[in-house]
């Protein structure tokens, strides 16, 4: 190689001793519009034509005498190509900038170049890729021997329009690798002559481009006289950028940063669809069988068919349907949709959507024993809390306001011989009715506490009632033991009354005498309680999902929504999701009776739940879910229906209307808003305010909530005239603000049977005293004539009864009123009277009236206002 270059390189001058290193600025382009300007040198290669063969220059020059074979196809081709490479002298003419954003648009379009070879490449058919490949190898063979004649190579350097030798050369295995950047740069030192060709000589690192270089020809084989022009600028490319090292590594750094994120994703997706040979994107779509109900939001259904939710408000949108993610399509639509998308539709009723615990039902070999559920009844003051506190040993009922039960309590005890047993304390007042009665459903044994000093009350019988419909076994406990006036014998023999037949008089039901205040008769009960159980059999399965009864809910200010619950079946853990009437939601922590925390619940276990989305109602079943999306279901499904049952009126009709309108215009409504720390006393506190009501004044409760008294509150009570009813509550900080600015009414109880007594009062106030009218006296007109210039008196006999000035009356005319006044003058001849009587003759001048004619009835009445009472 070092005897062709005999010339020196092609025609450049020497340097001399002209400076080689110059200080130049590179402005680097960030993205979002940062800049940065870094100071770099820009060399030049000295260039001396020495002798052929000495040092590294007669090594190099033997590399570009070959160059000339391929450079004619390359010329006509990239005709940018020639003026780019003397970068030393084209700083004279162009900017660095403008020689940046040109080898960037270069380093682009070889991208491009590079991008649209493999989009071809992933097009073609394996056959079509076999073929190919077979046919670039017998051209590469050709290509092979063709460059076993270097001589003619170097003859046709000079010429530029002969192109069929150039592609073969560069073909060539490890030798051409060299050849093929040297080609590019003849061509461009012929064009200018007047400058030194820098290329050549200074691109001694050709053996960095062997990997490229096979792969262009072999794209371009098919076509050789069009293909070669993007090989050659991609060789040209990588061999200028080798010059400008620092700004061309700045450059593509700065185009990698300035790429979006998902450009790189595509970019990514190009190569292994390349790698794979076009087969990466060929899925097979996933059919899946889509559960449908009869109306689902559109997000939801985007969910359920794993596609995207934008795709299905295109396809609405096609129908001719505006929508959005949250808009709820009906049953038809999303078939339409689910069918359009290739899946398969499963339509379920609203009843499907609903839980439905009944058709759960437990194999016995599941069965374990779990302790009883014993509920505590009976009339109020009788003692219940107090035995339960024996039982405890607590002292509950100092807690308690006024010393009664206002709240449901759930208690787990545990017996000198280790069995649990639990115990429902309900209240005893005539207002909690319906909590007696959820604790007589829920529990397996009640015991019935009867007062020994006082015998069977309202509400001892209302317990039994519940007791009796729920069908559960009792066991009377006569308490009170320790008073001298304890008769337990007529208690035995007031039960026989309500078919209670205790074991002393040859029943089935057992009794027992206690006290609770000196502890006589409390292990027997036990006994008796344990007995009992074992004679039930009572059993649940702990190993599946837990199902619980709501006893009580409130909202703590703390700790937000809480649910006493009684675990039926199952174990209820920590972190399981659940939902529990209309609301949904995850256990968060689980308190035990005496405030400690527990992960775990197993039946018949009374624990207190944090973790709700709201407060659900007393009674509520309390079952756990497997998902999130189902909680909300069911929870959506429920609230749904409670708001149809709610709103949902009877038919309309004309004689429905005009009775509505007249009741409307007759009754006097008395609004209130109630609040209490429990739901079960807001519970009891409605009923017991709605049997308040009569035909003439209607209590209407606005609003009835649990927890603090809130400004939403006070703003409703200050916009109605409503009075607000707070039980164990007060209001918030802003709520007492706008109580002050609007003076609202407040009322704060503690004892209900104080918060009704109250309301009666208002409602009684409200209402007006009674308005009582008696009638005195009738008289009959006999003669009317003027008195003074505008009245008329009429001359009376008086016929029953007596008339007094000033009394209330009533002018009839053929048993029609004509008018109501009062007597205003009374005289008898020509004196005036206080009073006339039965047979006698008067003249009186009525109030406001002159329309008298003689024949009318005069009938006088007196009005007593009478304070009235609910």
């Amino acid at each position: 190689m070092t005897d062709s270059n005999d010339k020196p390189t092609l025609g450049r001058k020497p340097l001399g001793l002209k400076r080689s290193v110059e200080a130049g600025e590179v402005k680097q382009t960030f993205s979002h519009g940062r800049t940065n300007k870094v100071v770099v040198e820009v060399k030049r290669r000295k260039v001396i034509p020495g002798k052929p063969g000495e040092g590294g220059q007669g090594v190099e020059a033997p590399a570009a005498a070959p160059a000339p074979a391929p450079a004619p196809v390359a010329q006509p081709v990239r005709p940018p190509l020639p003026p780019v490479r003397p970068a030393p002298v084209a700083a004279s003419r162009e900017t660095r900038q403008e020689m940046q954003a040109r080898l960037l648009r270069e380093a682009e379009e070889a991208r491009l170049a590079a991008g649209e070879a493999a989009t071809r490449r992933e097009q073609e058919e394996k056959a079509r890729q076999l073929e190919e490949e077979r046919r670039r190898a017998e051209e590469n063979r050709r290509a092979a021997e063709a460059a076993a004649a270097p001589a003619p190579v170097v003859e046709e350097a000079p010429k530029v329009e002969e192109a069929p030798a150039p592609a073969p050369v560069v073909e060539a295995a490890p030798a051409p690798a060299p050849v093929a950047p040297v080609q590019v740069e003849a061509p461009k030192a012929a064009p200018v002559e007047e400058k030194p060709a820098a290329p050549a000589p200074r691109r001694f690192t050709p053996v960095q481009s062997p990997a490229p270089a096979p792969r262009r020809p072999e794209a371009a084989a098919p076509a050789p006289s069009k293909k070669p022009a993007p090989s050659r600028g991609k060789a040209a490319d990588e061999r200028r950028g080798g010059k400008l090292t620092v700004n061309r590594a700045l450059n593509e750094d700065e185009g990698a940063r300035a790429r979006s994120l998902a450009a790189l994703k595509r970019a990514r997706e190009k190569e292994r669809r390349a790698h794979f040979g076009g087969q990466y994107q060929q899925r097979e779509k996933q059919v899946r069988d889509v559960i449908v109900p009869e109306a689902i939001t559109v997000q939801e259904l985007a969910n359920r068919m794993a596609e995207k939710a934008a795709d299905l408000v295109k396809s609405l949108f096609k129908m001719g349907m505006v929508v959005t993610l949250n808009h709820t399509i009906d049953q038809d639509t999303a078939e339409l949709l689910v069918e359009e998308f290739g899946h398969n539709i499963q339509r379920v009723s609203e009843s499907d959507v609903d839980i439905d615990t009944t058709v759960d039902v437990d194999a016995d070999e599941t069965l374990k024993n779990r302790p009883p559920v014993v509920a505590i009844m009976g009339h109020v003051d009788h003692g219940k809390t107090s035995l339960l506190d024996a039982l405890r040993g607590t002292d509950v009922v100092r807690g308690e306001a006024g010393g009664i039960t206002q709240h449901i309590g759930a208690y787990q005890i545990k017996t000198k011989g280790g069995d649990l047993v639990t115990f429902l304390d309900t209240p005893g007042h005539e207002a909690f009715t319906e909590m007696r009665m959820r604790g007589a459903n829920v529990t397996d044994i009640v015991i019935l506490v009867v007062a020994g000093d006082d015998g069977l009350m309202p509400q001892t019988i209302e317990a039994i009632n519940h007791t009796k419909a729920a069908g559960v076994p009792m066991i009377v406990a006569i308490t009170k033991s320790d008073k001298p006036e304890f008769n337990p014998q007529k208690i035995r023999e007031r039960l026989l009354e309500h078919e209670i037949i205790v074991e002393q008089m040859s029943g089935d039901v057992q009794d027992v005498e206690v006290s609770a205040k000196t502890g006589a008769g409390l292990q027997d009960l036990i006994d008796k309680i344990l007995l009992q159980a074992e004679l039930m059999e009572l059993k649940s399965n702990p190993d599946r999902a837990a199902e619980a009864t709501v006893i009580e809910a409130k909202l703590d200010k703390g700790k937000g929504p809480l649910a006493t619950v009684l675990i039926n079946r199952g174990t209820l853990k920590v972190g399981d999701i659940f939902v529990v009437g209309t609301q949904s939601g995850r256990v968060r922590a689980m308190l035990d009776d005496k405030g400690r925390q527990v992960k775990q619940a197993p039946p018949s276990l009374p624990v207190e739940v944090l973790g709700l989305g709201g407060v659900p109602m007393a009674g509520d079943t309390l079952t756990v879910v497997e998902s999130e999306a189902r909680a909300r279901e069911v929870a959506a499904f429920r609230q749904e229906q409670a708001t149809t049952k709610r709103t949902t009126s009877a038919p309309a009709s004309l004689e429905n209307m005009f009775s509505a309108l007249a009741a409307k215009q007759s009754v006097i409504e008395y609004p209130i808003l109630v609040k209490a720390d429990v739901q079960g006393s807001v519970e009891a506190i409605v009923n017991a305010l709605n049997r308040l009501s009569n035909d003439e004044i209607k209590l209407k409760v606005l609003a009835s909530g649990v927890g603090a008294i809130t400004e939403s509150d006070v703003n409703l009570a200050a916009a109605s005239g409503a009075p607000i009813v707070g039980f164990n509550v007060r209001p918030n900080a802003k709520a007492r603000e706008i109580i002050e600015r609007f003076k609202v009414r407040m009322k704060y109880f503690d004892v209900i049977y104080h918060l009704t007594d109250d309301v009666a009062k208002e409602m009684a106030g409200v209402w007006g005293p009674e308005r009582i009218e008696t009638v005195v006296g009738r008289a009959e007109v006999k003669e009317v004539f003027p008195a003074g210039k505008h009245n008329k008196a009429a001359g009376l006999l008086v016929v029953e009864g007596y008339i007094k000035k000033g009394l209330h009356t009533r002018l009839t005319r053929n048993d029609v009123i004509v008018s109501k006044t009062t007597v205003a003058s009374l005289r008898r001849f020509k004196d005036d009277v206080a009073e006339v009587r039965a047979g006698l003759e008067c003249g009186v001048v009525l109030e406001a009236t002159n329309d008298v004619k003689a024949g009318d009835m005069l009938e006088v009445f007196e009005v007593e206002m009478r304070e009235r009472t609910l």
